[in-house]
């Protein structure tokens, strides 16, 4: 019994002294309240307004009763949950801070959420294959006019009979089909695919079956398998397609099965698969490259062992096949990386640009915790004599800083989904595997774990300085406002020279690519694009199976085409540049090649005679094509100036003979200027022109010259000539070459966004150091007026403290530059990346922000009353 009171007896006691604490500290506060009311009354504040400021600054009773309760309770009671709590009070009680903190995470959370939706499909997650790292790409390759070039038919069927490296391999062709026979005629995009196709990527068909190794035999491969997305739009995903005949090109073809969705981004962005079911002809071919091939490694072997060993069948081909297959060799990569492509460049750079503006986000968060932390100083030293811990107080900051964060990562994953919107809508053509992108669960874990990050990085600073705090000094100074220590305010300079020098990256690294971009769209392609549309057409062979046929079609629809309204000029090409290319070997009668010189090789185009008026490609010299160079006149032909140049160097290529099959040599007619075949900063290529009634195709583009959008009229003119035929989309050209910078603009205008919103944040940070500087100076600068200091030494001497951290991080930002910006030598043309006009531009850009992101608060000196100054002290 006696045992018992006496615990009853000391628990008493303790909730006692618990009590007589919590008064004290209470007193201790409301002291603290009316001195600090006192004080803001002395620096001109109303009454009213000077009670409610000190009781903003002091008004946290319940951490002084929290901190009694945890000393005096003999032990820790707190949870994480009540520490959670007690951050949102703190929140809710400064909500300027809490909302400029929330905007800056958000905008930081949001680009880098934005960015890793298209870095993470593209570049981390894995293909949505069987074992997707054994899957290589393999293209062959003719140093050094090849690096990297499509295979021909002959050779893959030797490299799969010869290899053992690859556990299967399969190869794939990229065609266009009528679709007629039901429903409105369509071109559809097929690709017809060797036996064991499926089976090397490692898919199924979601309904139905692939192929059957028969079925890729010549005479035998009439059915085709749907993609996804075209038996939902053609068919209204009906589960009966299965059986189902479709009339492709006037060929009956049995639907086998639907690929599951998403399977045709990597395989091919197509409709249809069909099986290639080469011919003899085709089999025997080695010297007509046109097919992809893929391989699955064996498990046993490595991509290196893969590579050897087809360089070797390589190498065997050429003995066997020297006409066709001298100097060319085999090169191979995994295949996520081959469908990247030339885009990984651009998401590195994206992904690089992203970080630091999270950087400067953190950094700037950071800044303003540290800017508030001295009105905390006094609740810190409170808590530390109490007997409070580091780490509790530790946690406590943390627990506020990571709340900041995660609110701000919640309103930036929501303005990152408007972002992927925008990415989606500025992607170029190779990133097609972003056709999926959208807010899913690795976006959203993402988001979350980069919230949790930038709070635990933008709760270091402010803890560090907590644990700095000179509980003496700052208990004996409780009347008067807080001052912003030395060691913090080195801190918030600090943390200004980072966001500058972040800021000066992603500014140098979007001046590089503007001017990079400037330069390129003001190359000369060679040609006129304004005013000129494209409209493909693709005749079935079933309809108009010879050339005469051929031919008859596409005059008239030129013909047809040239009468209507607004029209100036029209013509059918069976190469146009940025779009389709065709390359093929010629010869120069009477040269012979060295046994070590590589045939060469050219453009190939088959036009009609007006086609350089549409195109607006100058003559410069010899005759266009006219009349007379019909079916039955003499081979004539038309090259650029570059072959002439190089292969006739005195200037006599007017006469001479040319040709790409060595039976029928051409006589060239004119020389023509030279244009962009493959985009904007092509080098050049030998470009060879001949008429179309010489060699009638099948395939052909119409590009019509208008002053006015001749769509709709072109095609109720060309239905008027065949309404069964299947028309392509119609495209100006001048869509054609912007497309064909869609890359380097993607960059630019993301870098640009990027750089933007860090050039604003660093203005907040530049603003925030110099504004505190002014508020805690104000006494010294009253003084300095009363002592006849003039307002503009006042406003100098502010303003000296942002100079300092803004030219260091000027300093660090540009040296970083001249390090770092080579790796965007890929992206830039023309321009060198230590360009000194960029830096020069970004420099004065950064210190004409800096100017008047300092000279704005430091004007407020000139407001300062001397006289209340000295009052004060």
């Amino acid at each position: 019994m006696t045992r018992r009171w006496n615990v009853l007896r000391a628990r008493l006691r303790a909730l006692f002294r618990r009590e007589a604490v919590i008064r004290d500290i209470d007193e201790e506060m409301r002291i603290h309240v009316d001195m600090a009311t006192e004080d803001n009354v002395r620096r001109g504040m109303a009454p009213a307004e000077a009670r409610a400021a000190a009781l903003r600054e002091f008004g946290n009773l319940g951490c002084a009763r929290d901190t009694a309760y945890e000393v005096r309770g003999g032990g820790n009671v707190e949870t994480l949950w009540q520490d959670i709590r007690f951050g949102a009070r703190m929140l809710r009680k400064r909500p300027g801070l809490t909302f400029s903190a929330v905007l800056t995470m958000a905008l930081g959370i949001g680009a880098t959420s934005a960015v890793f939706s298209v870095v993470d499909p593209l570049l981390l997650r894995p293909l949505p294959f069987r074992e997707p790292d054994r899957l290589i790409a393999i293209r062959e390759t003719c140093l050094p006019k090849f690096p990297s070039f499509s295979v021909s038919p002959g050779n893959f069927l030797a490299w799969r009979e010869r290899s053992d490296a690859f556990e299967s391999m399969a190869a794939m062709q990229n065609v266009t089909m009528n679709l007629t026979g039901g429903g409105e005629p369509e071109r559809v995009r097929a690709l017809r695919v060797t036996s064991g196709f499926f089976e090397t990527f490692g898919v199924s068909p979601a309904l139905g079956r692939g192929f059957l190794p028969d079925e890729d035999a010549h005479g035998h491969g009439q059915v085709a398998v749907l993609s996804a997305g075209f038996w939902q739009r053609r068919f209204g995903a009906d589960l009966s397609v299965l059986g189902r005949t479709l009339l492709l090109d006037g060929k009956p073809y049995v639907v086998a099965g639907v690929m599951p969705p998403g399977a045709h981004q990597a395989m091919g962005d197509v409709d249809v698969w069909t099986p290639a079911a080469f011919s003899a002809e085709e089999r025997a071919s080695h010297g007509s490259h046109y097919l992809r091939a893929v391989g699955r490694l064996a498990p046993s072997a490595t991509i290196e062992a893969a590579r050897r060993q087809l360089d070797e069948v390589a190498r065997a081909l050429e003995r066997e096949h020297p006409e066709s297959n001298r100097d060319w060799r085999v090169t191979m990569s995994p295949l996520g990386d081959a469908l990247v492509g030339n885009v990984r460049p651009t998401l590195v750079v994206l992904a690089v640009a992203v970080a630091f503006l999270l950087l400067i986000a953190c950094a700037n968060v950071a800044s303003l915790l540290l800017g508030h932390a001295t009105s905390r100083e006094r609740e810190i030293a409170v808590r530390v004599a109490l007997g409070a811990g580091r780490g509790r107080i530790l946690r406590q900051l943390a627990c506020e800083s990571t709340l900041l964060t995660l609110v701000g990562g919640a309103v930036g994953l929501a303005l990152g989904t408007f972002g992927v919107d925008l990415l989606l809508a500025l992607a170029p053509d190779g990133l097609a595997g972003l056709k999926g992108v959208k807010l899913d669960l690795p976006l959203v874990a993402f988001a979350f774990l980069a919230s949790l990050a930038a709070g635990l990085v933008v709760g270091v600073a402010p803890a560090l300085q907590a644990f700095r705090v000179d509980v003496n000094a700052s208990l004996k100074e409780g009347g008067r406002s807080g001052t912003e220590g030395g060691g913090r305010a080195r801190v918030r300079r600090a943390l200004v020279a980072v966001e500058v020098a972040a800021c000066v990256l992603l500014l140098v690294g979007a001046g590089l690519l503007i001017r990079s971009l400037d330069r390129l769209l003001a190359v000369d392609p060679g040609f006129t694009a304004d005013g000129v549309t494209t409209l493909a057409i693709d005749l079935p062979r079933h309809k108009y199976p010879d050339d005469p046929a051929q031919l008859a079609y596409f005059e008239r629809a030129v013909r047809e085409v040239a009468s209507l309204p607004g029209v100036t000029a029209a013509a059918a090409a069976e190469t146009i540049p940025f779009r389709v290319d065709w390359v093929m070997g010629f010869t120069i009668e009477g040269r012979t090649l060295a046994p070590s010189e590589q045939e060469p090789s050219a453009n190939y185009y088959a036009v009609t005679p007006d086609y350089f008026r549409v195109m607006g490609i100058r003559l410069l010299r010899g005759r266009p094509f006219g009349e007379r160079d019909g079916r039955d006149g003499a081979a004539v032909a038309i090259v650029n100036e570059k072959l002439a140049r190089q292969f006739f160097p005195d200037g006599d290529a007017l006469g001479k003979r040319i040709g790409y099959q060595r039976d029928r040599m051409q006589e060239i007619v004119g020389i023509v200027a030279d244009i962009k075949q493959y985009s904007l900063e092509d080098p050049g290529t030998y470009q060879m022109y001949e008429p179309l009634p010489q060699h009638p195709m099948s395939a052909m583009t119409l590009v019509v010259r208008a002053n006015r959008d001749p769509s709709a009229d072109m095609r109720a003119r060309l239905a008027g000539i065949d309404p069964d035929q299947p028309l392509g989309v119609v495209t100006p050209l001048e869509r054609i070459v912007s497309e064909s910078v869609s890359r380097r603009r993607f960059a630019v205008v993301l870098l640009g966004i990027f750089a933007g919103v860090a050039l604003l944040l660093a203005v907040v940070g530049i603003y925030g150091v110099i504004a505190d500087a002014v508020t805690q100076r104000t006494r010294e600068v009253g003084i300095r007026l009363a002592l006849g200091a003039r307002s503009s030494e006042c406003i100098r001497l502010m303003m000296g403290q942002g100079a300092l951290p803004v030219l260091v991080g000027l300093a660090v930002g540009v040296g970083a530059a001249l390090a770092l910006m080579r790796v965007m030598a890929g992206l830039l043309y023309q321009v060198s990346a230590t360009d000194p006009a960029t830096l020069g531009a970004v420099s004065l850009l950064i210190a004409v922000v800096a100017l008047v992101a300092s000279y704005v608060p430091a004007r407020r000196v000139t407001r300062v009353d001397p006289m209340a100054a000295l009052r004060s002290e």
